[in-house]
Formats: C-alpha cells, structure tokens, sequence
C-alpha cells in the first residue's frame, strides 16, 4: 500500500486541483488530493481538510469531519477526497487537503496542498477575486513560515557542527600535548642556540 522506511526520513508531497466550479443545479460535489509518500511507514495517514474564507477559517475534518452530514472523506492508496453533500454559496472557499504520517518525526511527514478554489455559481463575482487575494496571501505566509522553520534548522546545525569541531580541536591539542610531553630532555633541538 505505501512503501516501507525509516519513520524519521518520511517524505510527503500533495497536489491538489487549484480550481473547481459547481453549477446552480450541483448539491454536491467532490474536491480531490493526491500525494505521495517516500521512506513512509505503511500505516495510513491521517487526512485532513480545512477551509479558508476571506475573513475566517474552518477545521473541517481534522481528522474526523465536525458535520458529518455535509462532509465525507475517503481515502485510497495515493487520492484523498472530500465529498461536500448540500452545497451552497456559502461554501464557496478555498479548501485545503492535509497529508499527515503522525508516527513520523521528520518534518516532510505532515503536508498541505496549495489549495483549491471552489466556486459555487451563483455567488457573488467578488467573491472570487476575495479568494484570489486569499490564495495569494496564504501562499507568501506559507513562503514566510517555510523560510524561518529553514533558518532554524540550519541554526542548530551549524551550532551542534560548531560542537563537533571545538572537540575535534581539543582531542588534536590533547595528542599534540601529550606527544610534546613524551620527548626525551637528553635531545636538544638543533634549531634552537645556546650560549655556552
């Protein structure tokens, strides 16, 4: 079902359509997200769904659904998808599919796709440049959050490399230290003068 790896070393990706339009007539409708997932433990992920409105957001199924009469997931080897039963105008957000292996540590082992924009026609033409804008600034906030969880892990990287080479430097001073220790008195450096 999911190949097998090293919890620590798990690595996932999610796609996800960036527009989806429901007609008048639709009542319910279905958003899709793939992902893949290297060096993975075989369980299932949890899949998680939220949804982005200009001014607010929704927990929608994190991992179980709050309203489970408007919203279903289901989840194969490689697709999640979320099933929105009684559609309305109101629901016209962008959506967001969540891919998470909780039993790994590695930090590539919980990821979100970048969104889908569901339209449900009859809503209000504004509406959809507020979603555009909405997009666009998730998009810079996930750029910015990326950038300093980066910053981080090279900070302590280069902190726990800087511990490594101050011992490096002290084991050489010990040899160094203990082989000067170690020569005879009797020779003397022929570099060295002497008054005599």
């Amino acid at each position: 079902l999911f190949p097998t790896g090293d919890a620590n070393s798990c690595q996932v990706s999610v796609t996800q359509p960036r527009y989806k339009e429901a007609g008048e007539s639709v009542h319910t409708v279905t958003l899709t997200c793939t992902f893949s997932a290297l060096r993975c433990s075989p369980s299932e992920p949890q899949a998680l769904w939220f949804r982005f409105f200009t001014n607010r957001h929704e927990d929608l199924c994190t991992p179980k659904c709050r309203d489970v009469q408007k919203f279903k997931v289901h989840i194969s080897s490689k697709n999640v998808s979320l099933q929105i039963s009684n559609l309305t105008t109101n629901d016209s957000a962008v959506y967001f599919c969540g891919i998470a292996f909780s039993d790994s540590s590695s930090p590539h082992s919980k990821q979100m796709g970048g969104g889908t924009v569901l339209v449900k026609t009859g809503a209000e033409k504004h509406t959809i440049e507020n979603l555009t804008f909405m997009i666009i600034t998730l998009s810079l906030l996930l750029l910015y959050s990326i950038v300093v969880f980066t910053i981080l892990i090279l900070h302590k990287k280069i902190s726990s490399g800087r511990k490594i080479f101050q011992a490096i430097a002290q084991e050489l001073q010990k040899q160094k230290y203990a082989e000067h220790c170690q020569q005879p008195d009797h020779l003397e450096d022929d570099t060295v003068y002497q008054n005599r």
